[in-house]
């Protein structure tokens, strides 16, 4: 007798206007196991997760959950029914407490009286299921790493004795020790009983933490299955709709004469005494451990973070230390955080890609909007951004088309120093090796690239050199052939 679905989603369609976000979408979780969701940015996996946790209404289809209708009107109902969503982006409250963010919306008064005794049982001991009995209910959640503050986030879902988790990219921010902790909490969860949903690009996670697999395209399911039963390229071909012969394609180029020159440079904090060159139409990868310094430097290089020591040098130039004229000098930065400052999320794709330089439009004081309207769309088909005109909000676009029009922006710019932190962060594979044969093509323009990368794959398939940092300094670079995964991260750990 079949075992009857701990969640079952059927004929699960949605509508955005004239998109059609999903059409006829099923999906199937039994009680202890995890269900890979998987598919490029823009295929509906988010849209699907969010009509299951309450964030959207689906026009059409059904769901149930432990065998009953289930249809939340919110996300606070689809939490009190059982189902439980942690984001990619941590959904905390940084100023307050351990406690009060586990119990936050949640029952726990009578009345107006708060029974704090009670509610600090009820928190030790989630935190307990989680591995986290050492940590204080008092400590102040902003003042925790990003793994802690996830497994916060798991804590609350398991404080209101959720039955369903969702996994939305977690891994996104976490170095290796962390994601396999992460795992093993996972792996605890799913002999509980538990149903995870678990969304990733990266698909040797997928193999390592799912028994089965749906992947989504273009709103429409095209495969479900056990994991055991599919190949990585099979995988790809369904998510992408076509066979994909090069993963990490890679376009000829030459590196030329030294032209970036970074001498002594330190900042207030990290990085330490920095020295490197850089050549003209160079891919440089940067690895290092989180926390070892790699973003401050870039920030550093940008003008965007103080230092207290050390010059950037152009073309043998020194140039002031302040962004403004380190964007004037050629420089572009594709911040690794494009929420909150790669991108004005409120503003149209138009107003992002060219609000940083409206000089060629710019003509007797007036903007000549459609010549500029027509630059956007242009750099839009360059890098390939998937959206229905120019006029749209970036908000309303995948993450991977989002960082598409980032990287538009810093094309806009003419800048020739292209400093990129995580560009393929929480991005398809398919759109990955799209960035990938950019960077190329950028390269051999005669564009310098610098790429920040905690992907050690894609540093070493992409990069001509790559440079290790630990603790705040550039230990040792090399040609990439010359570096191996195991020997990156020995100099990354200090090994050698």
């Amino acid at each position: 007798m079949p075992v009857e679905p701990l969640l079952e989603m059927h004929g699960i369609c949605k509508q955005f206007g004239p998109t059609i976000a999903l059409q006829d979408v099923d999906l199937r979780v039994q009680a202890g196991q995890v269900l890979a969701l998987i598919g490029e940015n823009g295929a509906g996996k988010s849209t699907l997760m969010k009509v299951l946790s309450g964030a959207h209404r689906a026009d059409s289809g059904s769901m149930t959950l432990c065998g009953q209708a289930f249809q939340p009107h919110g996300p606070h109902d689809s939490r009190a029914s059982g189902v439980a969503m942690i984001y990619q982006e941590l959904n905390l409250a940084p100023d307050l407490s351990v406690e009060d963010n586990i119990l936050l919306g949640q029952p726990g008064s009578h009345g107006r009286l708060l029974f704090r005794r009670h509610q600090r049982e009820r928190v030790r001991t989630v935190l307990s299921m989680i591995g986290l009995e050492q940590l204080s209910p008092k400590a102040i959640v902003g003042q925790q790493s990003v793994a802690t503050q996830q497994l916060i986030e798991i804590a609350r879902a398991l404080a209101c004795d959720a039955k369903l988790i969702l996994f939305d990219e977690p891994t996104s921010s976490l170095p290796q020790a962390d994601v396999q902790r992460l795992f093993q909490i996972i792996e605890r969860l799913k002999s509980q009983g538990m149903g995870i949903v678990y969304i990733s690009h990266f698909l040797e996670e997928v193999r390592e933490v799912a028994d089965r697999y749906a992947v989504l395209r273009d709103g429409r399911n095209v495969g479900t299955g056990s994991i055991s039963d599919i190949t990585d390229e099979q995988i790809i071909s369904l998510m992408v709709g076509r066979d994909v012969d090069d993963l990490f394609p890679v376009v000829p180029h030459q590196p030329g004469d030294t032209v970036l020159r970074i001498e002594n440079l330190s900042g207030d904090r990290l990085p330490k005494s920095v020295n490197c060159q850089l050549r003209k139409g160079e891919i440089f990868g940067v690895a290092g451990l989180v926390g070892a310094g790699r973003t401050e430097l870039l920030r550093c290089v940008f003008g965007l973070d103080p230092i207290t020591s050390g010059q950037v040098f152009l073309e043998q130039q020194p140039i002031p230390h302040r962004a403004r004229s380190r964007i004037r000098a050629g420089f572009g930065m594709l911040s690794e955080d494009r929420k909150r400052e790669g991108l004005a999320q409120d503003l149209s794709i138009l107003e992002n890609i060219t609000l940083s330089n409206l000089r060629p439009y710019t003509r007797f004081g007036f903007l000549q909007l459609q010549q500029r309207k027509e630059k956007a769309a242009q750099l839009m088909r360059m890098v390939e951004v998937k959206a229905q005109h120019v006029g749209q909000s970036v908000a309303e676009l995948s993450g991977g088309n989002q960082q598409k029009v980032a990287i538009a922006r810093i094309l806009h710019q003419e800048s020739d120093i292209l400093l990129m932190d995580e560009p393929t962060k929480g991005i398809d594979v398919g759109t990955k090796a799209e960035i990938y044969r950019l960077m190329g093509k950028l390269a051999a323009e005669g564009r310098t690239v610098i790429f920040v990368s905690s992907y050690l794959p894609e540093l070493l398939a992409v990069c001509d050199r790559i440079g290790v940092m630990a603790r705040g300094a550039l230990r040792e670079v090399r040609n990439a052939e010359d570096w191996t995964d195991d020997s990156i991260l020995e100099c990354a750990i200090g090994s050698t």
